[in-house]
């Protein structure tokens, strides 16, 4: 029953990351251009409060995936 919860975590997570990680603004501006994102010049483009929360959540979220991938991992053996 746990390492079933884990397991729904486990791929919540790492969806959740892949969705993050493409919104954000690379050198070339990546998908956050389609939500107005890249629509501020070059030097400021990483300093908005959105790019600098849009940080914030997507380390969160690979926080959780690291800890349910160490628990999977202590479960299974």
């Amino acid at each position: 029953m746990l390492n079933a919860l884990i397991l729904v975590i486990q791929i919540a997570s790492s969806v959740a990351l892949i969705v993050l990680i493409l919104l954000h603004a690379g050198r070339g501006g990546g998908l956050s251009d389609m939500f107005g994102g890249g629509s501020l010049g070059g030097s400021m483009a990483g300093s908005t409060v959105v790019e600098r929360n849009l940080d914030r959540i997507t380390v969160a979220i690979a926080i959780v995936f690291l800890f349910s991938t160490v628990l999977l991992a202590l479960r299974l053996q």
